[in-house]
């Protein structure tokens, strides 16, 4: 089976090769599945969803750093795409080294938490953990273009004292070894940032989603 474009330019840049700072914007068809996306790597982009590339350079003239992925295109494409797009993330990833669970995290049938419910939008074939005294959850799944990412929560009264990092470096043992896995933080959220980049993951870019009806 071919790889998609999208899942193949991620995978090119979780081994660190980037394409040239060129300003354009690629647009590739959709990659099926939950979700629509554009991703923002440094100074360029792709847009996997099905919309004329012309209409697209039309409102988004090539060589603007800024404009793809503004507020204004962004609401243009939901509204195209007839989709309310997602939260503005930054992408980050690391490799996963295939270790398994620690013995401090057991794995769940189902949770009842809004972080699970949340990670189900976009993902499938969806693994849940718990910590051993419930202060965390964390959801493994495969996402957009069928690659490894994960979610999780730190339950309010168990924060400050380094559980995220430690439930963002779990995550990484729970995808085969040499596999990229990853994440994505909403800017804003400094706690989680922290955390992920604590437990080795590397910024590689931004993502926005939208999500699809089912059929």
């Amino acid at each position: 089976m071919r790889t998609h474009p999208l899942r193949a330019l991620l995978d090119e840049a979780a081994a660190g090769r980037f394409p040239p700072a060129d300003g354009l914007i690629e647009v590739v068809p959709s990659p099926g599945g939950r979700v629509d996306a554009i991703v923002g790597l440094t100074g360029h982009f792709m847009l996997a969803a099905d919309i004329d590339p012309e209409e697209l350079a039309a409102r988004v003239p090539s060589g603007d750093f800024s404009l793809p992925m503004s507020p204004a295109i962004l609401s243009w494409l939901g509204r195209r795409l007839g989709s309310t797009p997602t939260t503005f993330d930054v992408l980050l990833c690391r490799v996963g080294n295939g270790a398994g669970a620690p013995a401090w995290m057991r794995e769940v049938d189902g949770h009842d938490h809004p972080r699970v419910e949340r990670a189900a939008r976009y993902r499938r074939g969806m693994r849940v953990f718990v910590a051993d005294d419930d202060a965390a959850v964390l959801v493994v799944g495969r996402g957009v273009c069928d690659r490894w990412d994960f979610g999780f929560e730190v339950m309010p009264n168990a924060r400050g004292r380094g559980l995220g990092r430690k439930v963002a470096r779990a995550a990484a043992a729970l995808v085969p070894a040499g596999e990229p896995l990853w994440a994505q933080v909403a800017p804003g959220n400094a706690a989680s940032l922290r955390a992920v980049g604590a437990a080795g993951f590397v910024p590689v870019g931004a993502e926005v989603l939208f999500p699809r009806s089912p059929a």
